[in-house]
């Protein structure tokens, strides 16, 4: 597999980076994690347009899926010939809604249905092109989902946004790469069920043995040194913060 990050900021975009998207790619199938603020243009750099296979929305907070609704347009009115063919979106209950209701002017109710094919998310095993994806609910306001994404013997795990959770946990046992958010900073915010500080990714990593480390969604107001000092205290193995444009072979 090969991941590339789209996008890394949390809750709005940095000077540096989008929000959150990562681009996961096998065989010649190409399937999106979140799309967040400013993925959109940045997912150019990376793929066509049309070139997506498969969308997973994590959760329907706006900074892991506002983006659709610009994908919306460039597949809706945008492509040459008509409306693009549909592509399977799986999101929370609800997703096909919410995204009609933000953009707030759509010709009718089912139109974005005529070009993201929204199939609901629960917890369990699914195949999507080359890959099993696993997803279960993870602990966050809203109905949030965490995936392991397995392919060829290979295994990524992304935690979407969450507070300490056991299925996290399971998600990332043995994982070849996790990427994990990781938005507050150890002995500064302590909100349970929201979000994961530095020093708490690298515990899960450590406990589940990932083979890698990744922390994201660490938001402009966060010092990123200060969570991967503090995940490296916690895990041994190997861990960067993820960057616009990173490439990851797995």
């Amino acid at each position: 597999m090969k991941l590339t990050v789209v996008g890394c900021s949390g809750s709005f975009p940095s000077a540096d980076s989008a929000c959150s998207s990562y681009l996961v790619e096998a065989d010649g199938f190409r399937l999106l994690l979140d799309m967040g603020n400013g993925a959109l243009g940045e997912l150019q750099r990376h793929c066509g347009l049309y070139d997506l296979d498969a969308v997973l929305l994590s959760h329907l907070h706006a900074d892991h899926c506002i983006d659709m609704l610009g994908y919306f347009v460039a597949r809706y009115y945008r492509h040459e010939g008509g409306p693009a063919q549909a592509i399977p979106v799986y999101g929370p209950e609800g997703t096909e809604r919410r995204l009609a209701s933000a953009y707030g002017d759509v010709p009718d109710e089912k139109c974005m249905s005529e070009v993201f094919d929204f199939r609901t998310l629960g917890p369990g095993a699914f195949r999507l092109g080359p890959f099993t994806v696993t997803a279960d609910t993870v602990s966050h306001p809203v109905e949030a989902y965490g995936f392991r994404i397995e392919h060829a013997g290979r295994s990524l795990t992304y935690s979407g946004d969450t507070g300490r959770s056991d299925a996290l946990l399971t998600l990332t046992e043995g994982t070849d790469l996790f990427l994990c958010e990781a938005s507050f900073t150890h002995g500064k915010e302590d909100i349970p069920g929201l979000h994961l500080n530095g020093r708490e990714a690298g515990e899960y990593a450590d406990r589940a043995g990932a083979g890698r480390l990744v922390l994201t969604h660490i938001p402009p107001w966060t010092d990123p040194q200060v969570n991967l000092d503090d995940a490296r205290a916690a895990y041994d193995g190997p861990v960067e913060l993820a960057k616009a444009g990173a490439v990851y072979e797995i």
